[in-house]
C-alpha cells in the first residue's frame, strides 16, 4: 500500500509561473501533452497567454504526465498547480487522475461539503451568496403540468426554435397571475408598451413566470404579420403558422467577446495612460522625397545585404538622432518619488499589430546601433511579433515608441503614450502630392508626422524641437551624418 509520503515523493506538481514582470494570471491556450505521455526536463508542455504575450512553458523535470489540472481556455492565477508529473512511473499503482473540468462548467460540490451555506465555491474563494429575498406567493390557482408544457411548447415555436405544438384553448395565459399584474422588468414593460403588446396576453417563459424580451418579441411577430391581412380581408382565413416570421433575438445580432490576455492589458494600459499623463500632440507635414531616394540606394548597398531596408529604418534613425540632440525628452515621470527620471539609453519601441492585439516590443540600446544593426534588430522584432513569439522581456523597459499608422493608408493620428514613456511618434502614409520645391510646384513624396508627449516632463518647446529635428532629417537625410 502506497503511503502519503511515498505518493508525495512520487508526484511532482508544476505551478503557473510568473512569466512576466508582476503578472498575476495567464490563460492556457494549448496543451502539448496528455495524461500518460512521457516528458523530459525542458520539454514544452503548454502554451499560455499572459497580459503581454503568448509564452511556451517547459517542464523542469522528467516523468510521465499524471494529470492536467485545467483545460484549454482557462485563466489560471500565478502559483496554481497546472500539471502533475509521475516522476517514478512503474513503482506501483498510481491513483486515478481527475479529468480536467470542462471550461465554463462549474463542478457541483457534495451536499456534505456545501459550506459556507448558500455560497457556491468558485476558482478562488466563494461566489456571491444566494439571495435570501423570497418572491411573494402569487395569487391564483397553480398551473397544471400539462398546461405548462403546452404553453412552453407554443412559446418555443413563436420564438422560432421549437416544433409546432397544438394550439391551446383560448383562455388567459397559464402563468398570468389571476387578477394580478404580469411579472416583467421595467425595460420589458417599456418594450411591450412601444410595440403595443398587452403583457396579460403574453405567455412567460422566464424563471418564476417572468416575461422576457423574447416573449414580447414573439408576441409582437404574429400581431405584426396578421394586422395587414386583417385590413385587406377581414374574413380571410388564418395564415398558416409557417408564414409567421421568427423574431430575431438580440443575441443573434450581437457577438460578445471576453476581454482577456493581451486585449485586456491594452485596455488597462491605454486608459491608465490617457487619464494619467497629460497628452499633447503636435503635427508636421514634410517632404521625404530625398529619404525615399536614400532607401532605394541603401537597398542596393552591399553593406545592407541580408537586412530589410524601408522608410521606417530611416525614421527610427532620425528619431534617435533627434533624441541625442534633445536628451531631456528621453525621460519618465516617477509619481511615487515626485521625480523626473532622465534615461541615458534609448529602448526604441515599435508598435506592432498582431492577431492577439497591439504589442510594443522594443529594441534595447537602440542608440548604440549602427544602421545595419538597427535594420537587423527591426527585422527580428517584426518577424517575432508576427509569429506571436514576442517575450514579455522584449516589451519591458521601453523609453520612446514609433507607431507606423501609414501602413493602413491613413495620414496620421494622435497616438497614446505607452505607459512609462515620455513620447510616441506616429508616421502617416507617404503619398505623392503637389509641393513647392525650389520655387515650383512639383509632385513630391510627402508624409505627416505626429508626436505625442507627456506634458508633465516635456514642455511645448522641447516637444517642438524633437519633432522639427525628425522632420529636418527626413527632408535632408545627410543630417544623419552632420548631426550624429
Amino acid at each position: 500500500m502506497t503511503t502519503m509520503t511515498e505518493t508525495s515523493a512520487r508526484f511532482r506538481e508544476f505551478k503557473m509561473p510568473d512569466v512576466g514582470e508582476g503578472l498575476t494570471e495567464a490563460e492556457i491556450l494549448k496543451w502539448f501533452v496528455q495524461p500518460g505521455d512521457t516528458v523530459t526536463d525542458g520539454q514544452v508542455v503548454c502554451e499560455v497567454e499572459t497580459a503581454k504575450a503568448a509564452v511556451e512553458l517547459p517542464i523542469p523535470f522528467d516523468g510521465v504526465v499524471h494529470e492536467l489540472r485545467f483545460p484549454e481556455g482557462t485563466t489560471v492565477d500565478v502559483g496554481q498547480v497546472i500539471i502533475a508529473i509521475d516522476v517514478a512511473p512503474g513503482s506501483g499503482d498510481a491513483p486515478a487522475p481527475a479529468a480536467a473540468a470542462p471550461a465554463q462548467e462549474p463542478v457541483e460540490a457534495p451536499e456534505a461539503e456545501a459550506e459556507p451555506k448558500g455560497r457556491t465555491p468558485v476558482l478562488v474563494g466563494y461566489g456571491v451568496a444566494e439571495s435570501s429575498t423570497k418572491r411573494r406567493p402569487r395569487k391564483g390557482t397553480a398551473v397544471a403540468p400539462e398546461a405548462a408544457a403546452v404553453a412552453a411548447a407554443v412559446q418555443a415555436e413563436l420564438n422560432g426554435h421549437g416544433a409546432p405544438a397544438p394550439a391551446p384553448a383560448a383562455t388567459a395565459p397559464a402563468d398570468a397571475p389571476a387578477g394580478g399584474r404580469p411579472l416583467a422588468k421595467p425595460p420589458v414593460r417599456k418594450l411591450a408598451k412601444d410595440l403595443g403588446i398587452d403583457l396579460a396576453t403574453v405567455v412567460p417563459t422566464g424563471k418564476d413566470g417572468i416575461i422576457t424580451r423574447e416573449d414580447v418579441h414573439a408576441a409582437a411577430a404574429p400581431a405584426a404579420a396578421e394586422a395587414p391581412a386583417a385590413v385587406a380581408s377581414p374574413v380571410a382565413p388564418e395564415a398558416p403558422a409557417a408564414a409567421v416570421p421568427a423574431a430575431v433575438s438580440d443575441s443573434a445580432r450581437e457577438t460578445r467577446i471576453p476581454v482577456k490576455g493581451v486585449r485586456k492589458a491594452i485596455a488597462q494600459a491605454m486608459v491608465g495612460s490617457a487619464f494619467t499623463a497629460p497628452h499633447v500632440t503636435e503635427f508636421v507635414t514634410v517632404d521625404v522625397t530625398r529619404t525615399m531616394k536614400l532607401v532605394a540606394e541603401l537597398k542596393e548597398d552591399k553593406d545592407m545585404a541580408g537586412v530589410r531596408v524601408n522608410p521606417l529604418l530611416i525614421i527610427a534613425k532620425a528619431l534617435l538622432v533627434a533624441i541625442k540632440r534633445n536628451p531631456e525628452v528621453n525621460a519618465a515621470w516617477d509619481e511615487a518619488h515626485q521625480e523626473i527620471v532622465q534615461k541615458h539609453y534609448v529602448n526604441l519601441g515599435i508598435a506592432a499589430a498582431t492577431p492577439r492585439g497591439l504589442i510594443v516590443p522594443n529594441i534595447k540600446d537602440a542608440h548604440d546601433k549602427t544602421l545595419p544593426q538597427l535594420a537587423e534588430a527591426l527585422g527580428e522584432l517584426v518577424t517575432t511579433a508576427r509569429d506571436g513569439k514576442t517575450s514579455p522581456a522584449a516589451m519591458a523597459g521601453g523609453t520612446v515608441t514609433i507607431t507606423n499608422v501609414g501602413v493602413f493608408g491613413v495620414d496620421t493620428g494622435t497616438p497614446i503614450l505607452n505607459p512609462g514613456e515620455s513620447a510616441i511618434l506616429a508616421v502617416g502614409a507617404i503619398k505623392l502630392q503637389p509641393w513647392v520645391h525650389k520655387g515650383k510646384v512639383k509632385p513630391r513624396q510627402v508624409t505627416t508626422l505626429a508626436l505625442s508627449f507627456d506634458h508633465r516632463l516635456v514642455d511645448g518647446e522641447l516637444g517642438s524641437k524633437v519633432l522639427a529635428d525628425v522632420a529636418a532629417i527626413l527632408e535632408q537625410p545627410k543630417r544623419l551624418i552632420t548631426w550624429a
